[in-house]
């Protein structure tokens, strides 16, 4: 058992999830889904719905930031 073991990073673990896949992609949220969604129009409100996922420069930093994660 290593001395000091790594901290997950909380905030960007309730914020990301990991596909249950072969190949494991670290899916978001859409920004801007809390309010003043009803002046949108239906595309954007359509789009907002789904999940993206997490662009592959990014991932390197976010896997440092969930040591335990299985990706």
């Amino acid at each position: 058992m290593p001395k000091n073991k790594m901290k997950t990073h909380k905030a960007t673990a309730k914020r990301l999830r990991l596909t249950g896949g072969k190949v494991k992609k670290f899916m978001k949220r859409t920004a801007g889904q809390d309010h003043f969604n009803s002046r949108e129009r239906g595309t954007t409100t359509m789009g907002k719905r789904r999940d993206f996922e997490l662009h592959t420069a990014t991932v390197a930093a976010v896997k440092k930031l969930l040591p335990y994660s299985k990706a």
